[in-house]
């Protein structure tokens, strides 16, 4: 049995239909993990689809939970030798909220629906098509060769799309189980939807909200403004002094030292491209002198993610009593997260701006980053090209941020992620779509790689 013929047989079960099939089994599976009615599909997720599909693969499954999760972790392992490198998996069964009635005419969240070449439908990208197209592919690999060739560990969580509570607690606590060499999976989209990607880590994410409240209600503007502090106003401008008005940001805090030349290296030939549904780049906008690739995947980035002052529906003439905004840092390793708070607190102190609140949200998703020199990165690259006849795109990380900081720091895995999405697939909005060509060049990839693993020409450990 031959690499060629996994593939094919990878390949099969996209042309067959089976993958759609399975596909649009999982989709109707209303798995939201916000919704706390939705509890009982969470844990039929991983019982009555994931564990039947894994044991069939020949993994010894079991339910994990941890007090803080929204919802049971399904952990299995195929231990063929214990000489053999162990690679751990990662994927997520957990939607976003489906937002019905935001969907286009004729389409539903819960529906797997194809129009021309693209399949609609909540969690055919974020994240249950890509964990699927993995595990199928490990599958094909199996039942060519009748072995890995490699030890197997394999996570699903029902808690990403919440932040992944709990998951950190997990895997300190399981670290012996969760023992393995490289973490190799699939989330998030490729730099384009033709090129094929590997990315190694991710940015980290700080959300905090700023808040005036300068009195207890509003006040006729006619007789009260000019001698009333206007929240709206201190507020726009203590943002304004956290970035200049084309998006620099100016808390030196905030941004690392350098791009490191590998990182360069890494993004030289990588184009942003959201397709044609994608928004236009906007060219002035962020740290002066880097490439669109560099700014998102080598920088940090500050956004105002929501304002309010007064009542916007109803506009009335009254000086606001307060002013609230929702704000967000994404940053990359060499920003160090536990800092990003305080200096806020001190630039705002400089500038004058002692009124404004500032309350941190939600976990902090730690900036990561594999070398992109190591050995394994080199590895993935070469084996994906072969698979493809394409040269990979290689991102030092993700523009977003994924809970990689506890596989990379807890665990002590070297991670590899190879995405089977694109920047224009709606993920998290209505009319969420897996274009079938990624799927099926998903399969292809997956099955070369892991056919690779197993024939024992991986670099050391």
């Amino acid at each position: 049995m031959t690499r060629t013929q996994a593939i094919a047989h990878a390949q099969d079960y996209f042309d067959s239909g089976a993958f759609k099939s399975d596909l649009t089994r999982l989709v109707a599976m209303p798995t939201e993990s916000q919704n706390p009615e939705r509890a009982p599909v969470l844990a039929a997720y991983l019982e009555t689809e994931m564990r039947p599909l894994l044991e069939k693969l020949g993994f010894t499954c079991r339910i994990l939970t941890h007090p803080r999760a929204k919802g049971p972790f399904l952990f299995a392992e195929r231990l063929e030798d214990p000489s053999l490198p162990t690679i751990f998996g990662y994927g997520h069964g957990d939607v976003i909220r489906g937002l019905d009635q935001q969907w286009s005419a004729g389409l539903s969240p819960w529906t797997l629906t194809e129009r021309g070449d693209r399949w609609y439908g909540r969690g055919v990208v974020d994240n249950k098509g890509q964990h699927v197209i993995n595990l199928n592919a490990l599958r094909a690999v199996l039942e060519t060769r009748g072995k890995l060739g490699f030890n197997a560990k394999y996570l699903i969580e029902m808690g990403e799309e919440c932040g992944s509570p709990g998951l950190r607690e997990l895997c300190a606590e399981q670290a012996e189980l969760f023992r393995a060499d490289v973490l190799i999976a699939s989330d998030g989209p490729r730099l384009n939807a033709e090129r094929p990607t590997i990315f190694l880590g991710s940015r980290g994410g700080v959300m905090f909200d700023l808040t005036i409240t300068a009195r207890e209600g509003g006040h006729h503007s006619g007789n009260w403004g000019g001698i009333l502090s206007d929240p709206a106003i201190q507020l726009a401008h203590a943002i304004a002094s956290i970035a200049s008005p084309t998006g620099r940001i100016r808390i030196h805090e905030w941004v690392p030292k350098e791009l490191p030349e590998p990182v360069r290296r890494a993004l030289a030939d990588c184009e942003v491209d959201g397709g044609p549904d994608g928004p236009t780049i906007d060219p002035d906008w962020g740290e002066p002198g880097l490439s669109p690739a560099e700014q998102v995947f080598g920088w940090c980035s500050f956004d105002v993610l929501a304002m309010k002052s007064g009542e916007p529906e109803t506009p009335v003439s009254a000086v606001p009593p307060s002013a609230w905004a929702r704000c967000q840092l994404r940053f990359v390793v060499g920003v160090d997260p536990q800092e990003a708070i305080p200096a806020l607190r001190r630039h705002l102190a400089r500038h004058d701006f002692p009124m404004v609140e500032i309350v941190a949200r939600k976990e902090i998703f730690n900036a990561t980053r594999l070398d992109p020199e190591d050995a394994w990165v080199h590895w993935a690259v070469a084996s994906i090209a072969r698979s493809t006849n394409k040269k990979p795109a290689l991102l030092p990380n993700l523009g977003g941020s994924l809970p990689n900081d506890i596989f990379s720091e807890i665990l002590g895995l070297r991670t590899i992620w190879v995405p089977h999405s694109y920047p224009g697939c709606s993920q998290h909005a209505p009319d969420e779509h897996l274009p079938a060509a990624i799927a099926r060049e998903g399969l292809t990839m997956m099955a070369g790689l892991y056919w690779d693993l197993g024939e024992g020409t991986t670099p050391a450990l």
